[in-house]
Formats: structure tokens, sequence, C-alpha cells
């Protein structure tokens, strides 16, 4: 799963997200709050618990059978999608070329993915395999490709 500072920027650069079944998000208004002690707390998207309702309004995530929160409902504009590697990898479609592990610029072993753009071989690396994944996927989405 990314950062959501990642996770916030690939929002900001025009990446949308169709909630569906295992998806994991968090509560944007609850990041980095210091009076909220579930401020970091990832939600997963279950047809039991937490399900999408799509409304001609809005998409609206409901919480059913979270009885330690004061919350019924968040609507998709609060919450912030955290990708799983897997949704990274398929965003980059058929640009995605390869993931190494290796050392890194920093010295540090970590991942290195590589996406082909047009003529042009692009590599991003992180010392987590999704950072490194989302960090293609924004380069692409801020391009437009996405």
């Amino acid at each position: 799963m990314i950062s959501t500072e990642l996770a916030g920027a690939l929002r900001r650069a025009g990446l949308r997200w169709i909630p569906v079944a295992g998806d994991t998000f968090c509560i944007e208004r609850l990041i980095d709050s210091p009076d909220v002690l579930e401020a970091n707390e990832v939600f997963v998207v279950s047809d039991m618990t937490i399900e999408a309702h799509a409304y001609p309004t809005g998409t609206v995530l409901g919480m059913n059978g979270t009885t330690e929160w004061a919350l019924d409902s968040v609507s998709l504009e609060e919450s912030l999608w955290l990708p799983h590697e897997n949704q990274l990898r398929d965003l980059l479609g058929g640009t995605f070329r390869a993931l190494r592990r290796e050392a890194l610029n920093s010295g540090q072993i970590g991942f290195v993915v590589e996406v082909q753009r047009q003529s042009a071989l692009r590599l991003y690396q992180d010392p987590d395999p999704a950072e490194a994944y989302g960090k293609a996927v924004l380069a692409l989405v801020s391009d437009g490709a996405a």
C-alpha cells in the first residue's frame, strides 16, 4: 500500500477511484489529525462492512457494522484511495516493462519500476515496490497518459 502523500498526489494529478471490494482507503480529513486516535486507520471496502453506494449526487461509502465509529458514511471526495501494488501495476498497462530489486541511488536495496513511454525508457525507484509503482503511475497520470 502506498503512502497517503503519494495517494494524495495521484488524486490531485487526476487519478479517479471507482471503489470495489478489497480496495483500501483512509478518511482524508483525519490524516495527520492530532485529535483523533484513528487518524491513520485504513478501511477496506467489503460487501458486508463498507459498501460503495452510487447515487446521482455521487458515491458514498456506507459504514455497516462499524459500531466503534460514530460514522454512517463518508463521501468518495472525503476518502483517499490507497491502491495496492497490483492495482498500480495494472494502471501502468502496456507501458510497464519490469520490476527489479537492486541497489538504489541512495545505496540501499530497493525496487526499480521500468516504464516504456514512446521511445523513452523511464525508471522509478523506491525502497518499497508499491511506492515505486505509484511514482510511475503519478508520472503517467501527470503526463495525461493514464
